[in-house]
């Protein structure tokens, strides 16, 4: 069997690779790796997230490790409870943004920092996929014990104080959750926001009636975009399944790309916190950086994922980090990412400057245009990389290896890199105020990798 443990979290197919036996030993193995007193266990919306959630539980109580049940929740509640309640290790079970026939796990430690393949998943994966016995507990009285389903409300009172003290004013908002599990944490926060919200695939589902939520994928974004035009909304917000990524769209209902929220939540944090560090993915870098300087923040680069971030996060003590494909990462969140604060963040800032979304925005994507994310399937992607850059290094380029291939020249750059979750090669180009140069080179690009 193919195994399951990506990069930074765990995702694979039902039933052949995730399954309630699997469950059940990956919990036995945190319990026997770790030795945690508590661990926080929460579960997206999928057919097979509570029955994977009861049996991470059970091979943790049968462990000798107590349980703090979360439920229905989205991944950002997990890392919320993880560091709030003390647990030593906080288990999501989500495949986030994967087909239908996909199940996974995301974890966290202590004080939700990140679980990485160094401290804990690789001893982890080889526990799990051996034959070795993992020992129980010897009877009943040794088990660990089932807490109550945490509450929400503390969680909810933390989303409440990103917008506190702002001066919010009235807006419509569409609100696009996919049937996935960010609806009813709208539902709680509405009465206290002044915002009319316009709910459509609101409610958790299953059955994914309308697919997996994944607004990257422009199919996926014709209702978010339609209810906005239809409804005359100030702007539209979707998430995907485990709403742990944030998605905006403008008063056109134009999707704006996670690049240039970046950069404007960036600013917006950095005028409450003078001078601190902003952490950006190294796939599109240049509006980013540009916008950050202006604001007197020191910017830096790091490697895509949200392992990479959360270490990072703390490393250099970064305020706030995004990345294009919409995490958002907050010191005062344990350094976590939050498709929920990220918009807060944003309807903050449209309310303090009284401007649109697209006016915010449309400035910056016509400073620095840019491709969004271009996916390939290669045989290779090795190869294909290395045939891109043996055609432009005669050209003398600042070459760039934080994450893939990253080349930049006097008035454009890109970044080539292999995905960490999905066998594809990803490409992004972004130039100084040039669209016709930014179409010239995504097509360059897209022959040579064609080619490889």
């Amino acid at each position: 069997m193919k195994s399951p443990f990506k990069a930074y979290d765990v995702r694979g197919q039902i039933p052949d690779q995730i399954n309630v036996p699997f469950a059940y030993r990956f919990g036995q193995a945190v319990a026997s790796l770790r030795s945690p007193s508590a661990v926080v266990v929460g579960h997206d919306m999928r057919q097979d997230s509570p029955a994977f959630a009861e049996a991470l539980a059970q091979g943790l109580l049968d462990s000798g490790v107590d349980v703090l049940p979360v439920g229905q929740c989205g991944t950002e509640e997990v890392y919320f409870h993880t560091a709030r309640s003390g647990a030593d290790a906080g288990l999501m079970v989500t495949a986030s943004h994967n087909p239908e026939s996909y199940n996974g796990f995301k974890m966290v430690l202590k004080d939700a920092t990140a679980a990485t393949r160094e401290n804990s998943l690789d001893a982890i994966e080889a526990l799990v996929l051996s034959d070795s016995p993992i020992e129980k507990v010897p009877g009943f009285a040794s088990r660990g014990a089932l807490k109550p389903t945490l509450e929400r409300t503390p969680y909810i009172d933390r989303l409440l104080q990103q917008v506190a003290g702002s001066q919010l004013r009235p807006m419509k908002i569409v609100c696009h959750a996919g049937n996935g599990c960010a609806g009813p944490v709208i539902d709680l926060i509405e009465k206290h926001l002044p915002f009319e919200f316009i709910k459509i695939d609101h409610q958790p589902d299953p059955t994914l009636p309308n697919g997996i939520p994944n607004p990257l994928l422009p199919e996926k974004r014709v209702r978010a975009s339609q209810a906005v035009v239809e409804h005359g909304a100030d702007l539209g917000i979707a998430w995907d399944g485990d709403f742990d990524r944030c998605f905006l769209y403008d008063h056109h209902g134009r999707f704006i790309e996670g690049y240039y929220l970046v950069g404007l939540i960036a600013q917006t944090v950095l005028g409450a916190n003078p001078g601190a560090t902003i952490l950006y993915d190294p796939r599109l870098t240049w509006n980013t950086i540009d916008m950050v300087t202006a604001a007197g923040g020191v910017a830096k680069p790091c490697p895509t994922g949200h392992a990479f971030f959360k270490r990072m996060m703390r490393e250099e003590n970064a305020v706030y980090g995004g990345e294009m494909s919409a995490h958002h990462y907050f010191r005062d969140f344990s350094y976590c990412d939050s498709g929920m604060l990220a918009w807060l963040a944003v309807v903050a800032e449209l309310s303090s400057s009284g401007a649109s979304l697209a006016q915010l925005v449309e400035q910056r994507i016509a400073k620095f245009p840019c491709s969004g994310e271009i996916n390939f399937t290669v045989a290779d992607a090795k190869v294909a990389q290395e045939r891109v850059a043996e055609h432009f290094l005669p050209a003398n380029p600042r070459v760039e290896a934080i994450d893939g291939l990253s080349m930049a020249f006097d008035d454009w750059r890109f970044n080539l890199r292999a995905s960490n979750t999905e066998p594809l090669l990803r490409l992004n180009v972004e130039t100084r105020g040039n669209a016709r140069l930014l179409a010239k080179q995504v097509a360059e690009i897209s022959e040579l990798i064609d080619a490889a």
